[in-house]
Formats: structure tokens, C-alpha cells, sequence
């Protein structure tokens, strides 16, 4: 079955990021969580999905092989931690899938609190809107840093090859789940972000208030807010009300694709 998925990779990324996308989509026009918006949708999700295309094309320049390519290379050559000991398959899938994730939320935190990379990742946060399209608003330089990241943990874990496929397609797509604007009842919110997170945790992750800014890190398992104490449960002032995005660049020219490339050099307040 590896091997299968390995030949597929591309189409199965590809197919995921495209049907996820438009389920998202289509939930947010049948039932908004927030019906009021800061922005035209025409112009974010222009820049958004550049900056995906952006993304995209640096990576493959960058990182030929990327993170998958390493779990190959790391298991022919029997490098990492799980390549060194003899477990069952499956267990080194679940070990490699907790782990990832344990590092990407020491990642997101690390974006917060280093003012160089603070900086790369505000692109992201000065979005005035949440929807599925944010979830893939990254600056390229952060994607760069991001995959370099991985590839390392990768080739020190020894992740399985599988592992690392299932991690980047679920990291793809709960971004945009957990991005969209969509509505979910109050008790099925609250079941399901015991283990993921949703869209109601996350987006107190935009607010406006720093506070509330440096909260519910996680991306996928919502186990690592609670366990460091970075858990917040609602915006103070209400999914409704509360306002998303930072206090700078919220002019309608701060949205398009150049300005958002040129913003990680452009001086800000402090945050």
C-alpha cells in the first residue's frame, strides 16, 4: 500500500487540497458561522490563493524531494529514531503522526514569540476575514522555513514515508477546516475539538487581542494547547462581534498579492 501512495503522492495532495477547498467553500455559502465581512471575498482570495501558487513553486525550487523524500532517503539509509528500533509499522505511523504535530505547535508558538519570524508570519494574521482560504495564507519565506523544519524532524524521527504523507494532506486540509467560516452546533463543536481543532477554537486565534492572538496554537490535535497551557475556550467578545486580524495593515491595499510578498519588510508597531 506504501509504495502505492509514494507513486500517487502529487495526485492525492492535488485531489485533497481541491476537493477539501470546495467542501469548505460550499459549507461556508450554506451556513456561515459569521455573516458579516471587513473585505470583498474577490480580492483576499485572489492573494490567498497566489500566495498558495507562490508557495507552491518555492518549495519544489527549494525542496525537490521535501519532507516525503527524506523519510525515503532517511529509511534507505536507517537514519532517525524509528528506523533505529524495531516497532511494528503502524506504531511508528501513529509515533511519526503524534510527533509531527507536537512540532508544528512548538513551531506556530516559536512564529509568535521571535520578532524575525514574528514577522513572516503576520502575513498571515492580517487577514480581515477568516475562511478556508486563510488556512493557506502563508508567506513563502515561513513555507520555506516551515519545510526545511520538517525535513530535519523527519530525518531525526525517521519517519515512515506514510507517516509523513497522511500528516501533510491532514495538516492541509484541517487548516482549511479549522480556517473556515462555517457553522457547527454548540455540542458538536465541543465533542470534536476534545481531539481536533475547529473552527470556533481556532478563530480565536485571529482575534484582534494579542491575548487571545497567543492562544489555541495547535493546527490539528487540540491536546497540546490544553497540555501547555495555551487553551482558550471563546473570544471575550463573541464569534459574532469579535474582530479578526491586526490593528496594522488592515487598508485595502495591504491585501494584494505584492503587498502581502513586500510586508515582512515593512516596519509595524511592536507587537
Amino acid at each position: 500500500m506504501e509504495s502505492v501512495v509514494l507513486s500517487h503522492e502529487m495526485a492525492l495532495r492535488l485531489a485533497a487540497f481541491a476537493v477539501v477547498l470546495a467542501v469548505m467553500l460550499g459549507w461556508e455559502a450554506w451556513r456561515p458561522r459569521r455573516r458579516t465581512r471587513a473585505a470583498g471575498r474577490l480580492q483576499r482570495w485572489g492573494a490567498n490563493l497566489g500566495l498558495v501558487a507562490v508557495d507552491a513553486a518555492l518549495v519544489r525550487l527549494l525542496f525537490p524531494l521535501a519532507a516525503v523524500g527524506a523519510a525515503v532517503a532517511a529509511e534507505r539509509q536507517g537514519w532517525g529514531l524509528l528506523n533505529a528500533v524495531e516497532v511494528p509499522a503502524w506504531v511508528a505511523v501513529v509515533v511519526a503522526l503524534v510527533v509531527l504535530d507536537l512540532a508544528i505547535y512548538a513551531q506556530h508558538v516559536a512564529f509568535h514569540k521571535v520578532p524575525v519570524l514574528w514577522r513572516l508570519h503576520r502575513v498571515h494574521h492580517s487577514d480581515v476575514d477568516l475562511d478556508a482560504t486563510s488556512g493557506l495564507r502563508f508567506h513563502p519565506i515561513e513555507i520555506a522555513l516551515s519545510m526545511a523544519y520538517k525535513v530535519v524532524l523527519v530525518v531525526a524521527v525517521g519517519a515512515p514515508a506514510l507517516a509523513v504523507i497522511v500528516f501533510e494532506i491532514g495538516l492541509n486540509a484541517l487548516a482549511m477546516f479549522n480556517h473556515a467560516n462555517v457553522y457547527l452546533p454548540e455540542r458538536i463543536d465541543r465533542a470534536l475539538r476534545r481531539l481536533i481543532v475547529t473552527p470556533d477554537m481556532h478563530r480565536v486565534h485571529h482575534s484582534i487581542h494579542r491575548d487571545e492572538t497567543d492562544s489555541n496554537y495547535g493546527f490539528n490535535l487540540s491536546l497540546w494547547d490544553r497540555l501547555f497551557g495555551t487553551y482558550r475556550a471563546q473570544p471575550r467578545d463573541g464569534h459574532e462581534a469579535m474582530t479578526i486580524g491586526l490593528s496594522v495593515f488592515r487598508a485595502a491595499a495591504d491585501r494584494a498579492l505584492l503587498r502581502l510578498l513586500l510586508q515582512p519588510f515593512r516596519a509595524a508597531s511592536p507587537r
